[in-house]
Protein backbone atom coordinates (compact mmCIF):
# COMPACT_ATOMS: atom_id res chain seq x y z
CA UNK A 1 0.00 0.00 0.00
CA UNK A 2 1.47 3.11 -0.67
CA UNK A 3 1.82 6.12 1.72
CA UNK A 4 -1.41 8.74 1.41
CA UNK A 5 -0.53 12.22 0.58
CA UNK A 6 -3.41 13.70 -0.02
CA UNK A 7 -6.65 14.05 2.23
CA UNK A 8 -9.84 15.52 0.71
CA UNK A 9 -12.64 18.26 2.25
CA UNK A 10 -16.00 18.31 0.65
CA UNK A 11 -19.48 17.75 1.23
CA UNK A 12 -19.18 18.50 4.97
CA UNK A 13 -16.74 16.00 5.37
CA UNK A 14 -12.76 15.82 5.49
CA UNK A 15 -10.66 12.58 5.71
CA UNK A 16 -8.74 14.89 8.20
CA UNK A 17 -9.07 16.70 11.25
CA UNK A 18 -7.67 19.50 13.56
CA UNK A 19 -5.57 17.35 15.71
CA UNK A 20 -3.46 16.38 12.38
CA UNK A 21 -1.72 19.82 12.18
CA UNK A 22 1.77 17.76 11.89
CA UNK A 23 0.71 15.76 8.92
CA UNK A 24 -1.78 18.69 7.09
CA UNK A 25 0.08 21.56 8.70
CA UNK A 26 -1.72 24.38 10.31
CA UNK A 27 -3.98 25.53 7.59
CA UNK A 28 -5.12 22.08 6.27
CA UNK A 29 -5.82 20.60 9.52
CA UNK A 30 -7.94 24.12 10.01
CA UNK A 31 -9.44 23.51 6.75
CA UNK A 32 -10.50 19.84 7.45
CA UNK A 33 -11.86 20.70 11.21
CA UNK A 34 -14.24 23.39 9.88
CA UNK A 35 -15.33 21.36 7.23
CA UNK A 36 -16.11 18.67 10.12
CA UNK A 37 -18.31 20.98 12.15
CA UNK A 38 -20.35 22.24 9.50
CA UNK A 39 -18.67 25.43 8.54
CA UNK A 40 -19.23 26.25 4.75
CA UNK A 41 -15.96 25.25 2.98
CA UNK A 42 -15.25 25.09 -0.51
CA UNK A 43 -14.18 21.71 -1.78
CA UNK A 44 -10.21 21.11 -2.05
CA UNK A 45 -7.48 18.63 -0.75
CA UNK A 46 -4.43 19.13 1.65
CA UNK A 47 -1.10 17.31 0.14
CA UNK A 48 0.64 16.39 3.51
CA UNK A 49 3.89 17.78 4.92
CA UNK A 50 5.47 14.43 4.63
CA UNK A 51 4.88 14.44 0.85
CA UNK A 52 6.74 18.01 0.93
CA UNK A 53 9.63 16.23 3.05
CA UNK A 54 9.42 13.82 0.02
CA UNK A 55 9.86 15.44 -2.72
CA UNK A 56 12.65 17.51 -1.28
CA UNK A 57 14.60 14.13 -0.36
CA UNK A 58 14.68 13.31 -3.63
CA UNK A 59 15.99 16.15 -5.31
CA UNK A 60 12.73 17.50 -6.26
CA UNK A 61 10.64 14.28 -7.52
CA UNK A 62 7.23 13.84 -6.53
CA UNK A 63 7.03 10.58 -4.62
CA UNK A 64 6.13 7.57 -6.14
CA UNK A 65 1.93 7.41 -5.91
CA UNK A 66 1.56 11.19 -4.98
CA UNK A 67 0.59 12.81 -8.48
CA UNK A 68 -2.24 10.12 -8.77
CA UNK A 69 -3.68 10.88 -5.60
CA UNK A 70 -3.27 14.43 -6.62
CA UNK A 71 -5.30 13.83 -9.94
CA UNK A 72 -8.05 11.62 -7.82
CA UNK A 73 -8.49 14.40 -5.61
CA UNK A 74 -9.41 16.97 -8.50
CA UNK A 75 -11.68 14.18 -10.23
CA UNK A 76 -13.69 14.08 -7.11
CA UNK A 77 -13.96 18.29 -6.37
CA UNK A 78 -14.57 19.14 -10.02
Amino acid sequence: MSTKYVYLFLNGQAEGNGQMKDLLGGKGAGLAEMTNAGFPVPPGFTITTEACNAYYAAGGSFPEGMWNQVLHAMKKIE
